[in-house]
């Protein structure tokens, strides 16, 4: 008999694993199997991309952030990324007995506000309260509706030569989680990047064509979403290392707690695969915004190792840069 594990829930290669043996080998659609963030669904002449997902953060108040805000703007993001204007959003909440009222409070009062700065609404939800016990303060599932505006969003669409672009630092967001849940004190405060992507996805869209992909690196960070686009795709990708952005904080802490920057999950970035011609003016487009100020190209599309990611180091070998194995921090988002 086989347990489930912490690691199942990862968001690397066991989670993956667990997925498809376990899920997608039960519900197989066409639909469903596309992979997305966000299923795409024809409704009259309409396509309609529709997501859900579950936070169970620990702690539920960090620097940057809350569960509540995480939650909102995690799925305005999967939305966002599927090129789907954020509309409607649920909210389901599962909360133990003997949770203070306050802290309730504190944390539907930020949801509100993060749905007003994404400009969506909460249109329906559900309440559950669970014995003393039964879960760890609050969890919280939330599910979204938008409108799809730019549909030729696939990795099927790469091309060698493509550009790698990452909308900012990487890593912030675990690195406030974990550094709030251990009680480590850093030089540099870090705080949670979460925070919304529609506002500067929409520039980026409206600015080029030519961009091929996109996806937010949450659980197991840039290198596991890098693993998720090459590995069915007919290309490879390289990342070069030496100009993948993180702050000083982010390092001294990976340093200390022995982690990869490349590994740890991000709330409030985008990774971006675009044509070649168009990075000078998709960067324009994300520099333009707060949260895409940090912009970067970090890699590119290439005919060899069709289906692998390649880091080029900083001491200028090459390694295979894999999908996370195991489970690095659990309950990041």
């Amino acid at each position: 008999m086989t347990n489930i594990t912490m690691a199942d829930g990862s968001g690397g290669s066991q989670m993956h694993k667990l997925i498809d043996s376990v899920f997608l080998k039960r519900f197989s659609n066409p639909i469903l199997n596309q992979k997305k963030d966000s299923a795409i669904i024809k409704i009259g002449d309409k396509k309609i991309a529709f997501t859900t997902d579950s936070y169970v953060v620990k702690p539920i108040f960090f620097p940057g952030g809350d569960i509540g805000s995480l939650a909102l703007y995690g799925t305005v993001n999967d939305l966002s990324v599927c090129g789907a204007r954020p509309l409607y959003i649920s909210v389901g909440a599962v909360i133990e007995e003997g949770l203070d009222r306050s802290v309730l409070d504190r944390i539907v009062d930020s949801m509100a506000r993060a749905a007003s700065t994404a400009e969506v609404q909460i249109v329906t939800g559900d309440t559950k309260v669970v014995e003393r016990g039964a879960c760890d303060k609050i969890f919280i599932n939330t599910s979204g509706i938008g409108e799809v505006y730019y549909d030729d969003l696939s990795v099927n669409n790469l091309m060698a030569g493509d550009c790698v672009i990452v909308s900012g630092p990487i890593g912030d967001h675990a690195i406030s989680v974990i550094s709030k849940r251990e009680g480590i004190a850093f030089d540099t405060l870090v705080k949670s990047d979460s925070a919304p992507l529609y506002g500067m996805i929409r520039k980026v869209l409206r600015s080029s064509k030519e961009v091929r992909f996109m996806r937010d690196p949450t659980r197991g960070g840039v290198a596991t979403t890098l693993n998720e686009i090459a590995s069915p795709a007919k290309f490879g990708i390289v990342v070069d290392e030496a100009v993948v952005p993180a702050r000083e904080g982010v390092r001294q802490a990976c340093e200390l707690l022995g982690l990869d920057p490349l590994y740890l999950a991000c709330e409030g970035r985008v990774i971006i695969i675009a044509a070649k011609g168009a990075e000078k003016d998709i960067l324009k487009a994300m520099r333009s915004e707060k949260v895409g100020r940090g912009s970067r190209t970090i890699g590119r599309v290439t005919e060899d190792n069709p289906g692998r990611v390649i880091l080029e180091t900083v001491s200028g070998g090459k390694r295979i840069l894999g999908m996370l194995s195991g489970d690095q921090l659990p309950r990041i988002c």
